[in-house]
């Protein structure tokens, strides 16, 4: 796990402020206040700022300015890495810092690797994470596809910062869906062996479903048309789902997207889980009948109205079966669940927590999260349809259009609870405005950068070995602090499940380095100097490929 310099020094100052608070005879050490420092936001403001001297008016009886004067008279400025100290409006304390507490960060980058900005934050709590979970009947969509980014994005950011995380993806296949799944492919079968039939009136008209029917004719002939209806219907439901979930999963392992685990809904049928779950709810006093139905009284917990669970023609809701799948995740002993729900379920979250309270299992334990829409723009209007198909764009489309580097970034790149506009144009651009083609340009100037030191046979120290006095530019400043704010930057994402900030940090870093890059010469006279600014390179495209495969991106070494 990575300790941070940053931290570390923060603690360093906030140690020095209270011991000269000590020696000013300001205050006792049980009535100072917990030291709050802070980065201002100007940088001719110093490096860390704190308003210690007016939380202490009242107890110093002193004004804050004359605090703060007390303050920098008995401060130890060389123990806290402290330059200069000034006081600056009523109060404040700006500190400008030695660079050199920041050098222990490159040394961290090198000896760490792909674990640098890893952190223990999750304490190896069991988390799962149950994301697109698409009907199995047809292509994914941009609103799966904006899931399946999201999704994987925030299980690896997890990950990196301590939990134990489990991908799952939830198989719809109990609902009619499937079933009118089978009467599609049956209709499409007897179609190409020259026979009569009509397709079903809700059933699939997509060309991969004659296509399932012409490879059912190339490997069974008519040997179907011998078996009972209801075996054949049997038959034709088990390959239609087989056939569409390898679809699925191969369309998602072209995303980078894969799951540690494909639950069956219709396992939950087949062990008496839904009957079962049902059973519960009835005996802990949460269910009530009415005009022949069952109804769970979801408004105990909040919900605008009950809802209803068993119709009075005996058959189930949807919710009924998704109750089951959730106290089966309950059971197996999660720590946290999430759910990443598409825009259009927003109002079922209130009936699902209910239903988990009703149970007795801890409602707060369960957090959904809503991945909004997508509307992708190309010549300046909005694309509906796909110009090869003529149908609705598929996930499997706009990879061929695209390319999954500039899905996956745009897709993660805004907060997942705001509508996302996708303009395609930027997207497979060549230029600083696509943010995608910005970043991965930084990785691959600094490779092409290593391959011109290696080419003039400069070899690059290690860190440790560097002298890193030599790094006095302020751009090199800027570039290792933004390397070292990484472990925070993941708490604080991680914390939020907000994978989006890691796409605006790896960007913010890429930009510093386009900056530095056009303000400074790396391979320079100085061999120390040369050496001092390569391992900062190579920090900072260890960082950057650190981020991109985080957000499921890659980091190429030429463009």
């Amino acid at each position: 796990m990575t300790h941070n310099p940053l931290e570390e020094i923060n603690q360093k100052v906030a140690e020095a402020i209270t011991a000269a608070i000590l020696a000013a005879g300001l205050a006792a050490q049980e009535e100072i206040p917990a030291i709050k420092l802070e980065v201002p936001k100007e940088k001719t403001h110093g490096d860390l700022a704190t308003n210690a001297a007016m939380q202490l008016t009242k107890i110093a009886k002193k004004n804050p300015r004359q605090i703060a004067e007390a303050i920098l008279e008995n401060l130890d400025y060389s123990s806290a890495s402290i330059e200069k100290a000034e006081i600056a409006g009523p109060g404040f304390i700006n500190f400008t810092l030695t660079k050199s507490y920041l050098y222990p960060v490159l040394e961290q980058v090198y000896a760490q690797g792909d674990d640098y900005g890893r952190i223990n934050l999750g304490q190896g709590q069991k988390i799962q994470v149950e994301f697109v979970s698409a009907n199995p009947t047809g292509s994914l969509h941009l609103g799966h596809a904006r899931g399946a980014a999201v999704g994987d994005a925030l299980c690896n950011l997890l990950s990196h910062a301590g939990y134990d995380v489990t991908r799952e993806y939830y198989i719809n296949d109990a609902g009619n869906q499937v079933n009118n799944l089978a009467k599609s492919i049956e209709a499409r079968y007897l179609q190409e062996l020259g026979q009569p039939a009509e397709m079903p009136e809700d059933g699939y008209h997509g060309e991969d479903i004659k296509g399932f029917a012409k490879e059912l004719v190339a490997e069974q002939g008519d040997a179907l048309l011998s078996r009972t209806p209801g075996e054949r219907a049997a038959f034709l439901r088990k390959y239609g789902l087989d056939k569409e979930l390898d679809k699925i999963k191969r369309d998602l392992g072209r995303f980078r997207v894969h799951f540690d685990s494909w639950f069956s809904e219709t396992s939950l049928y087949e062990n008496g889980q839904v009957e079962a779950s049902l059973q519960e709810l009835k005996d802990k006093g949460q269910t009530y009948e009415l005009d022949g139905a069952t109804w769970l009284r979801t408004t105990d917990y909040g919900d605008d109205k009950d809802r209803v669970l068993v119709k009075n023609d005996g058959t189930y809701t949807y919710l009924t079966p998704d109750i089951s799948y959730h106290r089966n995740k309950f059971n197996r002993g999660f720590d946290r669940m999430i759910n990443i729900f598409g825009a259009d379920h927003h109002g079922y979250i209130p009936r699902l927590k209910a239903a988990m309270a009703g149970l007795g299992n801890d409602p707060d334990k369960l957090t959904v999260l809503i991945a909004q829409m997508v509307s992708l723009f190309q010549d300046g209007e909005k694309v509906k349809m796909s110009k090869r198909t003529g149908k609705a764009v598929t996930m499997v489309d706009l990879m061929d259009e695209v390319g999954v580097d500039a899905i996956r970034y745009f897709f993660t790149m805004r907060s997942m609870d705001s509508h996302l506009d996708f303009d395609m144009d930027l997207a497979v651009s060549t230029s600083n405005e696509n943010p995608v083609f910005y970043v991965q340009y930084a990785h691959a100037r600094i490779c092409s950068v290593f391959r011109q030191a290696e080419e003039q046979g400069i070899t690059i120290p290690a860190a440790a070995d560097a002298d890193l006095t030599k790094l006095t530019a302020e751009h090199e400043y800027a570039l290792l602090r933004k390397i070292g704010e990484l472990p925070e930057e993941i708490e604080t994402a991680a914390s939020n499940f907000a994978p989006h900030r890691l796409v605006r940090y790896v960007y913010e870093l890429a930009s510093l380095f386009h900056s530095y890059y056009r303000a400074e010469r790396v391979i320079t006279e100085d061999a120390q100097q040369t050496a001092a600014r390569l391992v900062l390179l190579g920090a900072t495209r260890r960082v950057i490929a650190r981020v991109l495969a985080l957000i499921g991106v890659e980091a190429p070494d030429r463009m």
